[in-house]
């Protein structure tokens, strides 16, 4: 840890919540000395201070640590570019379209990898008036099932939720060409062009 940028992330972010150095101190019950140093870079924070201090600053712990409040450097896009997490523990889903850490149940989340679907592994796409009607001869049981599956388009992506033991039948109102994209609880992320 660097105290100086540890110092001036405590700083910013107590003057964005509109803290005083007194008011922090007291919300920790630690002096107000204590905090000054800490900003001027003469000192860190105990580490057992760490998770409270995060609470009151609204900030990750490891970038407090770190001392780095660099703001992602996203510049826009297609949703066909979003990146998707996947619980491993409890199969919560989570999209970010830019750089960013995501956590569930403990555990840092890392971005599923991507793989285009094998002609025997892609989803059967009929269209039915305005939908696509998705089906799959994949298994549903309890621990091999497909999670989600999401349409993405250049401006938007439906996302459904699926569960073990239920039938695979989606429909996905029609519109434009995109990835059908899904995640096999086994197997990871797929996707197929429609």
């Amino acid at each position: 840890m660097q105290n100086s940028k540890v110092g001036n992330v405590i700083r910013t972010l107590r003057q964005e919540r509109n803290m005083t150095q007194k008011q922090l101190a007291d919300k920790m019950n630690i002096s107000d000395k204590t905090v000054s140093k800490w900003e001027r870079g003469l000192g860190c924070p105990d580490i057992s201070l760490i998770p409270e201090l995060s609470d009151l600053l609204r900030v990750d712990t490891q970038k407090l640590l770190v001392g780095d409040m660099t703001p992602n450097d996203f510049v826009g896009g297609n949703m066909k570019n979003t990146k998707y997490y996947v619980c491993s523990i409890c199969n919560n889903i989570s999209l970010c379209t830019g750089e960013a850490e995501v956590s569930c149940c403990g555990k840092k989340l890392t971005v599923q990898a991507l793989k285009k679907a094998e002609e025997s592994e892609k989803l059967s796409v009929q269209v039915i008036e305005d939908d696509w009607y998705i089906t799959s001869a994949h298994p549903m049981t309890k621990t091999h099932y497909i999670s989600f599956m999401a349409f993405a388009t250049g401006d938007c992506i439906h996302l459904i939720k699926h569960y073990p033991e239920w039938n695979l039948g989606v429909h996905i109102p029609k519109r434009g060409h995109g990835m059908l994209i899904w995640y096999c609880t086994e197997h990871g992320l797929f996707y197929q062009l429609l």
